[in-house]
């Protein structure tokens, strides 16, 4: 995959909004929406959302055939199988035979190709460039990921009602937020104000 750089940004229903760099597209994938609770968090709604998300970087995969519904569809069940496999990988769980087969089934598929401009200098994706390469492109990338040595370094966010996943790629392994402009702060400012209230001169 031409990964240059992973990251996006997450918007709150409520207002706000935060960049998130899950360490992976397929990870960042899975925070595009989501199903009950998440679904407030929802961005794929047709599928030309599914082709907007798909052409941004760092995949900038454009397509060059529309996406359908049933891409839609095979899009969101592989997103859920993503973050079911993720969080179970984070919290040393067994990984749900549901999720892995669904992974699988969409890699199987034939994944993005990549092709050399004329010039030499850049490259893009070979087209046709469909959805259903972009995601078996996804889904390989999760499977290279679980599989591979950065799988113990799958974790969710500290935080205790924050539900975000990333791989921490750091050198020390010792990122705890998916943000530290985000859930980083809150826990550093519950701290400030721990200490205060019981040091009136800290």
């Amino acid at each position: 995959m031409r990964v240059s750089a992973t990251g996006r940004v997450l918007h709150d229903p409520k207002g706000g909004s935060f960049r998130f760099d899950a360490g992976a597209v397929c990870l960042d994938f899975a925070h595009a929406g989501g199903e009950g609770r998440y679904a407030v968090f929802e961005i794929l709604h047709e599928p030309a959302d599914l082709g907007e998300w798909l052409a941004q970087p760092p995949l900038d995969a454009v397509m060059t055939v529309p996406v359908t519904a049933r891409e839609l569809a095979a899009a969101k069940a592989l997103r859920q199988a993503i973050w079911d496999a993720a969080h179970a990988r984070a919290a040393r769980r067994p990984l749900p035979a549901e999720a892995v087969a669904t992974i699988n089934r969409a890699a199987a598929e034939a994944p993005l190709v990549p092709e050399l401009a004329t010039a030499g200098t850049a490259a893009g994706w070979a087209t046709p460039v469909r959805a259903t390469q972009a995601l078996s492109t996804l889904a390989r990338e999760m499977i290279e990921l679980l599989s591979g040595p950065l799988s113990e370094r799958i974790r969710e966010c500290a935080s205790d009602n924050c539900p975000l996943v990333f791989v921490d790629s750091s050198r020390p392994g010792a990122r705890r937020w998916c943000a530290m402009e985000r859930c980083g702060n809150r826990h550093k400012l519950r701290a400030l104000r721990a200490r205060r209230a019981t040091d009136p001169e800290a």
